[in-house]
């Protein structure tokens, strides 16, 4: 067994893209003067129906509404729902799925760091952070709309990254991602399985992520714990990721184990994250502590885990201040890269920015975005319908499918491979003489590539 294992012992032991399915909103109550804990976070870890009248009046879910759909949904419990149930659009957010994958980089600079550092497990104490520093975002119960096959979003001006997501398959939903800058390659391969469990929903990361770091060809692999979205019909929604987060350098054999704490009663545990940095020899170097939605801490430890003497905890990655009272939940990094400052020079016409149903939502007008959401639906089907008919099958711009087949915790899941045709795509917009300024706002969103094909 693994030193001091906190899902033993509370102390220090031990991931996502793209793809999680939030709903509600968040459930925070104060409790002052509780046993002598200020401001206690109050939270009932099995659900309960004992809020759903104040969450009623907060808009989300009308009465009849709520009677309504849950009558709809029972039926599917038990079953995984990802691509098979039509939701309205009040449980949105204006940002898709592959905007939600970009928010991993907000704190990029950690896998900059990482890159720079010779300390071969404070490496992995950077490339942790990282990878803990979206959970602070994921916890948005918000949800945002699935791609459209063929979708993209672009990213640029944030770090020196270039980013490009494209929605590589709808049967099952499936993402593909790439971001690089000087000091990292960032690629994944994204889908999830869902359990619904009537008021609930679990969500199995079933993706592929890899980071490669460029001053030593260090790769390394991610694989997530995986979430559970609770209250999604009565009482007020909150997101909980219990388990184990596993970073590996496949370069050397080097090992980071984080656990998240399931949340308890009270909010016991709710947040917290322990764990170590592993040699390849699976001893401990260095141990890890801290909150997803704070900050996470290190400090060397000796071969039983304990923190060496003379030595104290560093901060290694701090949350962001985030704007007050905003209507989703946003981060400030979230705002960016749902806005048009993030966009390059001649934005692809299937970006998810240009979405009219996300835009509607934005602006606030609810109808006009069901609306628009149920027509791109209709028009997604249609062309399924007519590519079938016509023996054609869709295939990906910037991503090629490989016959790679990669093993996670939760399932075999088929590989995509950047393809390096964005990378020139890009490069011959950049070194384009053309002075033309183009509105982006003015582009139509257009992901569709059926008429393409019948072309050929």
């Amino acid at each position: 067994m693994a030193p001091n294992d906190p899902k033993q012992s509370g102390g220090f032991f031990s991931s996502i893209a793209n793809s999680l399915s939030n709903f509600g909103s968040a459930m925070t109550k104060s409790v002052n003067g509780l046993l002598g804990y200020e401001g206690l976070e109050v939270v009932n870890p099995e659900g309960g129906t004992e809020d759903a009248e104040e969450e009623a009046r907060r808009g989300r879910w009308k009465q009849e509404e709520r009677d309504s759909y849950w009558k709809m949904m029972q039926k599917y419990i038990g079953s995984d729902v990802t691509s098979m149930v039509t939701l309205p659009v009040l449980i949105f957010e204006p940002m898709s799925m592959l905007q939600k994958m970009v928010e991993l980089m907000e704190y990029s600079y950690l896998l900059d760091l990482a890159d720079e550092c010779e300390d071969p497990y404070m490496r992995m104490v950077y490339t942790t952070s990282w990878a803990i520093s979206v959970y602070y975002a994921y916890q948005r119960t918000w949800k945002p709309f699935n791609p459209i096959l063929g979708e993209t979003y672009e990213m640029v001006n944030h770090g020196g990254i270039t980013f490009i997501a494209e929605q590589v398959s709808h049967h099952p939903p499936m993402s593909a991602g790439h971001a690089e800058n000087e000091h990292f390659i960032y690629d994944i391969s994204s889908k999830v399985k869902t359990k619904f469990l009537g008021n609930s929903i679990d969500i199995y990361p079933l993706g592929r992520t890899r980071v490669t770091l460029k001053r030593d060809g260090v790769v390394l692999d991610l694989v997530p714990p995986p979430t559970k979205v609770n209250n999604l019909i009565f009482g007020r929604t909150w997101v909980d990721s219990p388990g184990e987060m596993v970073m590996t350098n496949l370069t050397t054999g080097d090992k980071a184990v984080l656990y998240f704490q399931p949340c308890g009663w009270f909010g016991a545990g709710r947040y917290e994250i322990d764990g170590y940095v592993y040699n390849a020899a699976e001893e401990p170097k260095i141990l890890m502590t801290g909150k997803w939605n704070e900050s996470m801490s290190y400090q060397p430890c000796d071969s039983e885990g304990e923190p060496l003497p003379g030595t104290e905890l560093k901060e290694a990655w701090k949350v962001a201040d985030a704007p007050k009272n905003d209507k989703f939940q946003y981060t400030y990094f979230a705002h960016k890269i749902n806005s048009f400052d993030t966009a390059p020079q001649k934005l692809l016409a299937s970006d998810s920015r240009l979405r009219p149903d996300r835009y509607a939502l934005e602006q606030g007008d609810l109808t006009k975005a069901g609306l628009e959401k149920s027509s791109m639906e209709e028009r997604q089907r249609a062309e399924k319908k007519n590519r079938e008919e016509k023996g054609h099958k869709f295939t990906p711009k910037w991503f090629d499918f490989t016959n790679e087949v990669a093993t996670t915790p939760w399932g075999d899941l088929e590989v995509y491979q950047y393809n390096g045709k964005y990378t020139q795509h890009r490069a011959a917009i950049d070194s384009s003489s053309s002075g033309e300024e183009i509105d982006v706002r003015s582009i139509e969103f257009n992901p569709w590539q059926y008429e393409d094909l019948a072309a050929n």
